[in-house]
């Protein structure tokens, strides 16, 4: 496009043009598969410290620093996670889905995102405030615990991490159920969102 200002000299203007984000970031298709792997493991970690009988000497030995490590782990990739989805055009939604599954979908997320902070931040306030823990620790470092002694308030905050953990994990199987529907079920080609991850 050529422009000619009042002095008489002609100038080029190029235009814009707007890229069509089909994926997200490569930084947050890592960020998101490397969060569900931790958050598999950690998931499975707790259940089976559950069942476990108390004399099994890797039971908090091994099993316990390693569930709180990943726990830790996984609240500093969500918090990065956030940061990077703030600041980064993400791709639209795929346009074949209804509006109710687009809701759905958004509540899910949003749901996610909060547990997914929420979850570690509760374990923390229980190992921190029992009386009989052995600390807090990120693979070896030492964390601070920040809360004061008070089995009475661990009895709370261990019953809000166990609730928050399995509502998690609903919010982890309404999302997978969505991604094989969306993908295998649907009829519609352009209501597939796996490939914006991949």
């Amino acid at each position: 496009m050529v422009g000619v200002p009042s002095g008489g000299t002609a100038t080029f203007a190029m235009p814009v043009v707007e890229r069509n984000i089909t994926r997200f970031s490569l930084t947050l298709r890592l960020l998101h598969w490397i969060r569900a792997m931790l958050v598999i493991e950690t998931l499975v970690a707790g259940w089976v410290m559950t069942i476990l009988d108390d004399a099994e000497p890797w039971k908090y030995g091994a099993l316990y620093p390693t569930h709180k490590s990943f726990g830790l782990l996984i609240f500093g990739v969500v918090v990065v996670q956030v940061a990077i989805r703030l600041g980064t055009r993400l791709p639209p939604s795929a346009p074949a889905i209804s509006r109710w599954e687009r809701n759905l979908s958004k509540l899910v997320h949003a749901m996610m995102y909060v547990l997914l902070m929420a979850v570690p931040l509760m374990g923390y306030a229980m190992s921190s405030s029992y009386n009989r823990s052995d600390g807090i620790t990120l693979f070896g470092i030492p964390v601070v615990e920040l809360l004061p002694k008070d089995d009475a308030r661990f009895a709370v905050f261990r019953s809000t991490h166990k609730i928050m953990a399995y509502t998690l994990l609903a919010m982890i199987v309404l999302h997978i159920a969505g991604v094989v529907k969306h993908r295998y079920f649907d009829r519609c080609p352009g209501s597939d969102v796996l490939p914006r991850m991949l």
